[in-house]
């Protein structure tokens, strides 16, 4: 292509490009204090947002998609975004504490966006929040299309009972993660078996489970801890989210872009105990597999060969390595009992002496990346204050030694003062003396007041 044309074409682009952007950003309103008084006629997603932010920067693009698709496809949820930093007081109002953060204003609700920064799970989250708390399902046929839309879903199944009030309560609470439903008996799978009425049940795995309130403890809680898969592929948001469910994760820590037996057996082996013994374990067990080891390695504050198991409990940074090569879902299944029973020794923990170990690893951490990432950036935060140091403790230590100096001089001078005054009152001593014998100069008055006498 010649230069001329590809000029052209380069300009072209570009200008596709930034009109692209501006028709994007037509569809995200910019509020000011005037939102605070307007805003409960309808259903707001708004990104609060700070200019110097610079993650708020990286979600504006998606920010843009989200609000262009919203448009296209008729949702009746406006979006925005506000300069948290000019307008604070309506920021803290909605209880604003960091940058971005993305709610949905409902009335007089307010709902925190807590999942991934991607235009897909943006819109995923502002669809179910937008909607109805508890969904009905009218017939077995839409009960089909929710079970192959979503893969984790809660359903109530029965009349008004206390239990439906606590499904209520869950459902306010807990919209913004997954989806509730209510459904009449006949409409549930024939294969689901109830043993009594009301129920609360979570279908997830191909398979469903009942809530058993003498078993499982308070509803709430039940919801937070079934609303994910059994199998996951991790990352370090998961594992956070992961924290509340009070589960111990079994991971599989894989290089995916290895091929080799032994990381696609360990991924195998995880699936299948997984898959055969969730009957057993789901209650205090998720199970999965993360890709490399270096968020392992920060979580742990160690370096761990890949492949390997190991197990966590994210709600107190403990963690149980296996001592031994695991080779088949037997040894994983009798790795989890002997936690369970207490014969595995746990390793990390929150105690005091692990914490100050954690800012030791995290500052030599942070200060590592940022020598690997910019060497000049390493040498300019750290090196100039150090001079400075250095420079403050030299000039202390020179001073002092001057003034030591100074007050040596100054004895010195003193003493050769005295030592120059000494001959001179010797001298005034020996006048009195006649011949060999010594006169003391207060006889001498005496001596004199005698002759006159006579």
């Amino acid at each position: 292509m010649a230069p001329r044309k590809r000029g052209a074409a380069l300009r072209l682009c570009a200008t596709v490009f930034f009109l692209d952007m501006a028709f994007c950003k037509g569809f995200v309103e910019d509020l000011d204090e005037s939102f605070k008084d307007n805003r409960k006629d309808d259903i707001w997603l708004v990104d609060f947002y700070a200019p110097w932010c610079g993650h708020c920067k990286k979600l504006e693009p998606i920010w843009n998609e989200v609000g262009l698709e919203m448009k296209s496809i008729g949702s009746p949820v406006k979006v925005g975004k506000m300069d948290a930093t000019s307008y604070s007081s309506i920021a803290s109002e909605f209880g604003v504490r960091g940058y971005p953060t993305i709610k949905l204003l409902k009335g007089d609700l307010a709902y925190n966006y807590r999942g991934p920064r991607t235009k897909d799970d943006i819109i995923e989250f502002a669809h179910r929040v937008s909607g109805a708390l508890i969904r009905p399902l009218p017939s077995q046929q839409m009960f089909e299309h929710v079970q192959k839309r979503h893969r984790v879903f809660f359903v109530y199944v029965g009349g008004e009972s206390p239990l439906k009030e606590k499904y209520i309560d869950a459902a306010s609470e807990l919209i913004v993660y997954t989806y509730f439903f209510s459904a009449s008996e006949d409409v549930v799978p024939e294969y689901v078996t109830l043993k009594e009425m009301p129920a609360v049940l979570v279908f997830k795995d191909e398979t469903y489970f009942v809530y058993d309130e003498y078993e499982d403890g308070d509803l709430s809680s039940w919801i937070n801890r079934e609303r994910f898969q059994n199998y996951l592929t991790m990352d370090g948001f998961l594992l956070y989210e992961l924290g509340d469910t009070g589960k111990l994760v079994a991971i599989a820590v894989i290089d995916e872009k290895n091929t080799s037996i032994e990381h696609t057996r360990l991924k195998s082996v995880i699936q299948e105990v997984a898959r055969d013994y969730r009957d057993q374990f789901h209650r205090d067990f998720q199970f999965g597999h993360m890709d490399g080891n270096d968020y392992i390695n920060t979580l742990l504050m160690d370096e761990l060969k890949v492949p390997t198991v190991v197990v966590l409990n994210t709600s107190n940074q403990q963690y149980f390595l296996l001592d031994r090569q695991v080779k088949n879902a037997e040894d994983m299944v009798q790795f989890i009992n002997n936690i369970l029973d207490g014969t595995v020794e746990a390793q990390g923990g929150d105690s005091i002496l692990q914490r100050l170990k954690r800012i030791v690893f995290d500052a030599k951490s942070t200060i590592v990346s940022i020598f690997k990432s910019s060497p000049l950036m390493g040498c300019f935060l750290f090196g100039l204050p150090l001079g400075v140091i250095s420079i403050m403790c030299y000039g202390i230590y020179t001073a002092d030694a001057d003034g030591g100096y100074v007050e040596e001089r100054y004895e010195m001078s003193r003493s050769e003062i005295e030592s120059q005054e000494a001959p001179e009152g010797s001298r005034e001593q020996q006048e009195p003396r006649t011949g060999d014998s010594l006169v003391p100069a207060a006889q001498e008055p005496k001596d004199v007041l005698e002759k006159k006498t006579d």
